[in-house]
């Protein structure tokens, strides 16, 4: 406890310069927890917007086959390649839309009506049937239905004709098939007549198994593409996963940049205690005198280190939280990001990274002072 207080003692007759090496320490540990917060809530970003299509195969019209859409046939040959999995043909066209006086433009999605409620989660009212003349509208456009007049039992007019709008749906986000938040999902029926098509732009794979989804990958691919390239099947699982990927190394080299500049608080620290052992050369030399071994002279240098460390480390952590919450909620979007257990740890872990550092950084100084000369020591002025 005498070494722990002799520590203390020393750090406080130092006051100016131990609070700068604290300061350092602290800047250190905001660096790299704020870093490795907004890494992992930039991940946990692109798993709320993309998670709910990982079970997902999407079939495109290969670029070149000649044809931008697939025929009634081709659905047909995709379906019994995929087996007891849910296949549901997509077409999509932009059109002016008009409610009421207000004029507008939105993205229209069409497929079979028993086939969305497969595809899309309904907030509120209920799915369009293919007798009626009903629609569902995205979130997004629900949101703003002061600018565009939609909403649950609108009448949209698209052409010459209007829609009601029967339901609302879930917040979907970005997803590699559709993005239906800003758009409006009819059945393909009243698609088909009122445009007069009967064709579809994409296809959507719905896999029951995960585990499947390269099987009926290969499956679809073998059977469209047997002569010659007729469409681009696309493995979102695989999106997925590269997406993932590229989160991870952004939280890996974001932390990169704030363990710099820890490293840098740690050369500051040492550079504290090869003065602070500089000037206590003798001070140094009375305790060997009197029968201080090496150990405890060691003890005490790696105990001021220590204490710099937990200092700065503790103002450092509590200052990263309020500093993560400030970038989750201004860059990312939501401050609940950084309630993720992964996200607090990162704060943790900044915190043991600043004392880990401190105390190394004191290391080489209490040996160099454990290792002094007694008589040497005591002569030196």
């Amino acid at each position: 406890m005498t070494f722990l207080d002799l520590a203390r003692r020393n750090i406080s007759r130092h006051w100016l310069r131990s609070t700068l090496a604290v300061i350092g320490i602290v800047i250190g540990v905001i660096a790299i927890a704020s870093m490795g917060i907004l890494g992992n809530s930039i991940g946990l970003m692109f798993d709320d917007m993309v998670s709910d299509v990982g079970d997902t195969i999407v079939v495109y019209p290969a670029t070149g086959s000649g044809t931008t859409a697939f025929t009634e046939r081709q659905i047909t040959d995709i379906t019994r390649a995929a087996g007891s999995n849910r296949v549901i043909p997509v077409a999509s066209t932009f059109d002016s839309i008009t409610v009421g006086e207000t004029k507008s433009g939105a993205m229209i999605y069409a497929m079979p009506a028993a086939d969305i409620q497969f595809l899309l989660d309904k907030e509120a009212g209920t799915y369009p049937r293919d007798t009626g003349a009903g629609c569902m509208i995205g979130s997004r456009l629900a949101a703003n239905s002061k600018e565009t007049g939609l909403k649950l039992g609108a009448r949209v007019r698209i052409g010459d004709e209007t829609l009601r709008v029967t339901g609302v749906l879930a917040e979907r986000g970005m997803g590699f098939d559709i993005n239906p938040d800003y758009a409006i999902v009819v059945p393909y029926r009243w698609y088909s007549n009122h445009y007069d098509k009967d064709e579809y732009d994409q296809v959507i794979v719905k896999v029951r198994d995960v585990k499947d989804i390269d099987s009926v990958r290969e499956a679809i691919e073998e059977r469209m593409n047997r002569r010659e390239e007729v469409v681009n099947v696309m493995d979102t699982k695989a999106i997925l996963e590269s997406v993932f990927a590229a989160a991870d190394s952004i939280t890996v080299f974001l932390m990169g940049i704030g363990a710099i500049s820890l490293i840098v608080a740690g050369v500051s620290i040492l550079n504290v205690m090869m003065m602070s052992v500089t000037e206590r050369i003798k001070e140094i030399g009375v305790l060997r005198s009197i029968g201080t071994r090496r150990n405890e002279v060691m003890r005490m240098f790696i105990y001021e280190a220590l204490i710099l460390g937990v200092v700065g480390a503790v103002i450092g952590g509590v200052l990263s939280f309020g500093t993560g919450y400030l970038m989750t909620a201004v860059l990312v979007g939501s401050p609940d990001y950084l309630y993720n257990v992964k996200s607090l740890l990162y704060i943790v872990f900044g915190m043991a990274f600043g004392i880990i550092t401190s105390v190394a950084s004191g290391i080489y100084p209490a040996w160099k002072a454990a290792h002094l000369n007694p008589i040497q020591a005591l002569r030196h002025e």
